[in-house]
């Protein structure tokens, strides 16, 4: 097997698609299906179900990620430490949320894409509970979340931030008028949430579980552009963070509501894990994010 294959095979474990595998790294789709097969059978089991259209990972599939991920990361990090180039190269996987990508970390990768064009920097969105087995087995080499606190000898902390968050509606909302919201105000009223493993909605739910408000949930999704289009167009009330919507805000096209969140307690941190590697390229991110972060 060669790294060639390693790569090819996480190209397409990630898109589960050779098509879109095969465009990505900028090879014709016979040359993807062949790098696969050769390496199913240098490791004599399928790594991949093809049935029909759809591509799924085996068993053994998934178990090779880690390792391929591993040996991809370390031929990279073996690389940048023999080099004798000043300039960072090599890859930076980074993993966020989707709030934070566009409104914290969009500043900070169009300046260091500038800085160093030789990195090929990927961005990885992901869920909450998605980022620490991610710093673990390293498909990431950093992750910026945001949500509770996280505290684990397992990571190593760059910074943290305190974020509000806000309860907000559409302008022409009743709820807008009000001078003080409360708990019982909610009822029945319909909510437009993130997935049930988000941080801010949990205490946001909390809030009215403890006041025994019935709860008229009409939208659940990852995505804080619908979950902000959806409320914008009147269908409801959102939680999120107040970074995700200082536009909206501003244009007065979402309204904060009177409601007391300063309980929340929600932060977004720069993470690694405690055992990873610091290579040129993860080494000038992390100086290039405390620059431009602690100045906000």
């Amino acid at each position: 097997m060669d790294l060639k294959q390693l790569n090819t095979f996480l190209k397409v474990s990630n898109l589960l698609n050779f098509t879109k595998a095969a465009e990505r790294l900028g090879y014709a789709q016979s040359s993807v299906t062949a790098q696969i097969q050769q390496l199913e059978n240098e490791l004599g089991v399928a790594l991949f179900e093809r049935i029909g259209k759809k591509v799924m990972l085996t068993d053994s599939g998934r178990r090779l990620i880690p390792y391929a991920t591993q040996i991809l990361q370390l031929s990279n990090n073996m690389r940048d430490a023999v080099s004798n180039s000043e300039v960072p190269t090599g890859s930076l996987a980074i993993g966020t949320a989707e709030s934070l990508s566009i409104y914290r970390l969009s500043a900070i990768l169009k300046e260091y894409r500038r800085l160093y064009p030789e990195v090929d920097v990927e961005l990885k969105l992901l869920n909450c509970f998605e980022s620490l087995p991610n710093l673990t087995t390293g498909a990431i080499d950093i992750a910026f979340i945001i949500g509770n606190r996280v505290e684990t000898k397992n990571v190593r902390q760059i910074l943290e931030l305190k974020e509000r968050i806000q309860v907000l509606a559409s302008p022409d909302h009743p709820l807008t008028e009000k001078k003080r919201i409360i708990p019982e105000d909610f009822e029945k009223e319909a909510l437009l949430l993130t997935g049930r493993d988000c941080s801010y909605r949990g205490a946001f739910m909390k809030r009215l579980v403890d006041a025994n408000v019935v709860s008229r949930i009409v939208l659940e999704t990852d995505s804080i552009q619908v979950i902000k289009q959806s409320a914008m167009s009147g269908l409801g009330i959102c939680v999120l963070p107040e970074v995700s919507v200082l536009q909206e805000v501003s244009e007065g096209r979402l309204i904060p509501l009177k409601f007391d969140t300063r309980d929340f307690m929600i932060v977004s941190q720069l993470l690694y894990h405690k055992d990873k590697w610091i290579s040129s390229a993860l080494s000038e991110f992390i100086k290039l994010s405390k620059q431009i972060l602690e100045q906000r």
